[in-house]
């Protein structure tokens, strides 16, 4: 499914506008097909003495709900409807609509909120048509007022387009934002509504196509989507009937050190019950009992260590690399300078392509630009914290512009981000972001980046391009996460989660979503 910004739908609208469609009618369109979902979602609507209240906005969006009140009054509902504002500021197409409605409209401006209360008070439903997509301020005034009585009323919110004050791109609240039971959002969802916490305030979502012109949609050419299950399974590998082995991927992990063995058979594990076909896990020479006793079906090589850690050799890593599909590297590598070294061998010289993570990742903080020289296709997966050393920024700049963050670092330094985190954004070299929808809250303990890290490597070790292995990669860590999550989120470990990736992978395949 496509996502825009505010920025893109406005230009979507205008287009359309220009290319013949008059702006009543899209406002019309929005309205009726808002109404639509609202009786479908709403069912006791249709009831006898059922009672909905519509607070509305001087501009469009306050139009679009006049459009709503109309067609509700005409079906013989039982209707009030509040304009936050003045009715003399009301102008254009929302004007037209208000003029049209035909019953009674109150006014409020944040002072006295008796009577709204109690209005708000009797309703089945309210119908938040209070503030758009449009939104550039933090919420205050009659607004702010407005918002926190629809959200302390009671009666189920259906949101008309966003929920009011919810950043269309961000999905964070501005100072004050409705908590919509249901929203119903016209042309294209947006990035907000997609990404946390905007996917709590919006509820169920659906949307309404009120017709946006095809030659508008080329031109402006959105270019982040919510990565579905039928994309998901359209990338899966196939394994053919005469596969073996050797012809399903040989990755090489590069992990672990000396009190992080955990990691590095984490990740291994993770790419075995992925599909590769063969997994070398490069790791120091004292660790190398330990993990092959967490791996069985893994081979494993002793690496000799300084420190506790790998110790960087051209030669041995040249050697290590030759035949493999593909290399994944960083997990519980430690920060040795030898680390250092083992990635920028890595970016200059492997052809295989390389996810890093973890301790790989921290190594090229201070300077991301050998990733730009890379010889190989690059996937990195950063948490929040990882993301902003990269970036030069804190975390709270990252989780404030996720789409955003990742998309400037992956363009600019050649590279695919997925930026982990609730909605993991994949965001590609070329631009276009994707936003996974799986996953849950029960996958914030250790080792779930380890286990991803794994999914990554052995999905590039089959074959399968850097953004089409990440995206993929992160659908399915999430689906084994919810399939976990079943039978109780709390205390999930990253090895429950690895243990139902077949599974997941098979459900995915024959088409239940996976997750």
């Amino acid at each position: 499914m496509l996502l825009v910004s505010a920025a893109q739908m406005r230009e979507l609208d205008r287009r359309t506008i220009d290319l013949g469609t008059p702006g009543h009618v899209l406002m019309e369109r929005a309205g009726e097909g808002a109404c639509v979902v609202l009786l479908d979602l709403f069912p006791a609507l249709r009831r006898k003495g059922a009672r909905v209240v519509v607070l509305a906005g001087q501009g469009n969006n306050g139009g679009d709900g006049f459009v709503i009140a109309r067609l509700l009054r005409k079906s013989r509902a039982r209707v009030s409807v509040w304009l936050v504002g003045k009715a003399d500021a009301v102008k254009g197409d929302a004007r037209r609509n208000l003029d049209a409605y035909g019953g009674a409209v109150r006014e409020f401006d944040g002072g006295d909120t008796g009577d709204l209360e109690r209005d708000l008070g009797e309703a089945t439903c309210v119908v938040d048509a209070l503030l758009g997509t449009g939104l550039r301020s933090e919420v205050g005034g009659p607004q702010a007022a407005a918002i926190a009585l629809m959200n302390g009323c009671g009666a189920p919110v259906f949101a008309v387009d966003i929920p009011s004050g919810l950043d269309a791109d961000t999905g964070r609240p501005r100072s004050a934002a409705v908590r919509a039971a249901a929203t119903a959002t016209f042309g294209f969802a947006k990035y907000g509504q997609v990404l946390h916490p905007g996917v709590e305030h919006c509820g169920k979502l659906r949307v309404v196509d009120i017709g946006i012109a095809d030659a508008a949609i080329e031109a402006v050419a959105p270019d982040v989507e919510l990565f579905e299950a039928s994309e998901a399974a359209r990338l899966l590998p196939q394994r053919r009937a005469d596969d073996h082995k050797g012809s399903a991927g040989h990755l090489l992990v590069v992990a672990g050190s000396r009190g992080k063995t955990g990691a590095a058979v984490l990740s291994t594990r993770a790419a075995l019950r992925s599909g590769a076909g063969l997994v070398t896990l490069a790791t120091p020479e004292s660790a190398a009992a330990v993990c092959a006793g967490g791996a069985w079906e893994a081979m494993t090589e002793p690496w000799p260590e300084r420190e506790g850690a790998v110790r960087y050799d051209a030669d041995r890593l040249a050697a290590a690399v030759d035949g493999k599909s593909a290399v994944a590297v960083g997990p519980g590598l430690g920060a040795h300078r030898s680390v250092r070294d083992i990635v920028l061998w890595l970016l200059r010289y492997c052809t295989a392509p390389v996810v890093l993570d973890a301790d790989a990742l921290n190594v090229l903080a201070r300077n991301p630009r050998p990733l730009r020289r890379a010889a190989c296709e690059l996937v990195l997966t950063p948490h929040p914290g990882e993301m902003g050393r990269l970036a030069g920024i804190d975390s709270k700049a990252v989780q404030a512009d996720r789409v955003g963050v990742a998309r400037r670092f992956a363009t600019e330094h050649r590279c695919t981000v997925v930026l982990k985190g609730a909605r993991t954004v994949i965001a590609a070299p070329d631009g276009f972001v994707w936003i996974n929808p799986t996953g849950n809250p029960g996958m914030a303990s250790g080792g779930m980046g380890d286990a991803l890290t794994g999914v990554v490597g052995a999905l590039l070790a089959q074959g399968l391009a850097a953004p089409e292995a990440a995206r993929l990669g992160a659908y399915l860590h999430g689906g084994a996460g919810d399939r976990v999550a079943t039978g109780g989120a709390v205390g999930m470990v990253a090895s429950d989660l690895i243990e139902r990736l077949p599974e997941t992978i098979a459900k995915l395949g024959a088409g239940d979503g996976g997750a």
